[in-house]
């Protein structure tokens, strides 16, 4: 068994939902554990409010307006999500610069960002073209399965 086998053996894994398996064969041991189990906690900004003549009636209007405002500008955006559990790093190695960083134009294929599970660097490559709109996941932290690490606007 190869690396790329390992590899695709631990998306499967990520993917199916189980939460460990072990194989074992004459001159190979794995064992894959996906995690504690827990679902990804979201965050949701709350919306910001300029101070004008607020009167009550302005005040549900003009949140209303911008909430509506946001919903519209994320609902054309793309998230690229984790595939699998592990540490994210922005960068190759210390000493290189940032895969990609806001602002960015990006085509399918782009590495975005690499993986760390098992001692694996397992880049992620987008699948779509677009741009960088956020990052949402800072250097070297723990991201889980289907957990929200970038928004591409595709146009």
């Amino acid at each position: 068994m190869n690396i790329k086998d390992i590899q695709q053996l631990i998306k499967f894994v990520a993917k199916s939902g189980v939460s460990e398996v072990k194989i074992e064969s004459n001159d190979l041991k794995i064992g894959i554990k996906t995690g504690s189990g827990k679902k990804p906690v979201s965050y949701i900004e709350p919306p910001v409010i300029v101070p004008e003549t607020i009167t009550p009636q302005t005040e549900t209007r003009k949140s209303d307006q911008i909430i509506e405002n946001k919903k519209e500008e994320e609902s054309n955006l793309i998230t690229i999500t984790s595939p699998i559990i592990g540490t994210f790093y922005r960068k190759p190695s210390p000493d290189k610069s940032n895969f990609v960083k806001t602002g960015d134009v990006i085509s399918q294929g782009d590495v975005l960002c690499v993986i760390e599970a098992m001692k694996l660097f397992n880049e992620i490559e987008t699948e779509f073209s677009g741009k960088i709109v956020k990052i949402l996941v800072d250097d070297a932290s723990p991201v889980e399965f289907d957990q929200p690490l970038f928004l591409i606007d595709p146009s």
